[in-house]
């Protein structure tokens, strides 16, 4: 065994972030045919190359887009035209409405009774349409607003961050006559789905959602559909490949970004906020970024984007757990239960209403630069006696 043998070491197992400045580039990446569209993986745990992530017992169980399964990769690389971005079809530029700092997402109308008072209010995309059978549960705005119980009047964001599951049959359905049906829907502004990369599995995994994402971009700007591209990157080379491909093309307007799982985490989201920041430079024209999470970020994103706008999910996820956002004496939300008010049965129009405005003060008007801890389990805000406040 190898592990017997003298004069060798084995490198304990590390993190799978890539880091092109602490660690080398695996051995057997120079010699990979995709070498160019990936750049090669930088990470700390001794891999040979991405082959190496490859940890699936049947491979013909795998829904991973990896060498080991020939035929299937052969199929999945040509349905996406490889693994370029070079080749993503071009689009017009088409308009893109202003929005506020903060829009609230509502996830569905139940358990209220009336009309969310809100100008600007978000949406998650796949519950616009049937994700068995592709068609759109709705026909104009009106549905939409009503089914959501929003003012008909808001500006609405139809945002694709949404887990795997639930985003995975937007490819098989997102045809022209598909998109078109969604254009009818008074959209103001759709994100792409948020196509998974993880950091565990063969970086041909990581390209094939990559390029998806690109080509879901440039259908749904040619279908009519205002939309953000939605930037999943695990390495540097993936980030390049963004910026590239953004530079090249004005009818990128908008970028979107979510940090709520890995891309937020404690030892990596300091890694994602400098490549975002320095996307945005790079580009050499006003972009603006579309986030869900990293409001610890705000002011830095501030410096490089020309807005940025935060869909704010606290409040209706507080609401739906009957939680009442309360300001502390030290200036942080806390989330209470308010079960006992708005127990079973009892509508929760004025419990939403609440957080969200309390929430969207915290984003807004912090009295110290904003920091949100998972161990606080809130965000500081302005205290009542003390209205005056940095902003951002």
């Amino acid at each position: 065994m190898i592990a017997q043998l003298p004069n060798v070491v084995l490198l304990p197992d590390g993190p799978t972030w890539d880091d092109s400045r602490a660690n080398p580039l695996a051995l057997g990446c120079r010699t990979c045919p995709d070498f160019a569209a990936c750049g090669g993986l930088h990470t700390a745990d001794a891999a040979f190359d991405c082959g190496d992530r490859c940890k699936c017992a049947d491979p013909s169980a795998c829904d991973v887009v990896c060498r080991k399964k020939p035929a299937r990769f052969r199929a999945q690389r040509l349905e996406i035209g490889g693994f370029s971005l070079d080749n993503v079809e071009r689009a017009p530029v088409l308009p893109h409405p202003a929005f506020p700092l903060v829009v609230p997402l509502i996830d569905h109308g139940y358990r209220r009774t009336g009309t969310l008072k809100e100008s600007f209010v978000a949406v998650p995309l796949y519950r616009l349409y049937n994700k068995g059978t592709g068609i759109p549960f709705f026909s104009n705005k009106a549905e939409v607003c009503a089914h959501f119980r929003i003012s008909l009047d808001a500006t609405i964001i139809a945002s694709g961050v949404a887990r795997d599951f639930r985003i995975e049959p937007w490819w098989g359905f997102s045809t022209p006559e598909f998109l078109k049906q969604l254009s009818s829907l008074g959209i103001a502004l759709f994100t792409v789905p948020n196509f998974s990369v993880f950091s565990d599995v063969p970086r041909t995994d990581n390209l094939h959602a990559i390029k998806r994402i690109g080509l879901s971009y440039a259908a749904m700007v040619n279908a009519g559909l205002p939309t953000a591209l939605h930037l999943n990157a695990r390495t540097e080379r993936d980030y390049a490949n963004w910026l590239k491909f953004i530079r090249e093309r004005q009818e990128v307007q908008a970028v979107a970004f979510e940090f709520g799982t890995g891309a937020g985490s404690e030892g990596r989201i300091d890694w994602h906020i400098a490549q975002l920041c320095a996307l945005a430079d790079g580009v050499g024209r006003p972009l603006i970024l579309v986030l869900r999470g990293g409001i610890r970020r705000l002011v830095q994103l501030h410096a490089h984007f020309s807005r940025v706008v935060v869909l704010d999910t606290m409040p209706f996820a507080k609401t739906r757990q009957r939680q009442r956002a309360v300001v502390k004496d030290t200036g942080f939300l806390a989330w209470p239960s308010a079960a006992e008010e708005f127990g079973r049965g009892k509508p929760l129009d004025a419990l939403l209403a609440h957080n969200i405005e309390l929430s969207r003060r915290a984003i807004i008007d912090p009295p110290e630069p904003l920091y949100h801890s998972r161990a606080i389990a809130g965000v500081r805000v302005n205290r009542p006696e003390n209205p005056g406040g940095s902003g951002l």
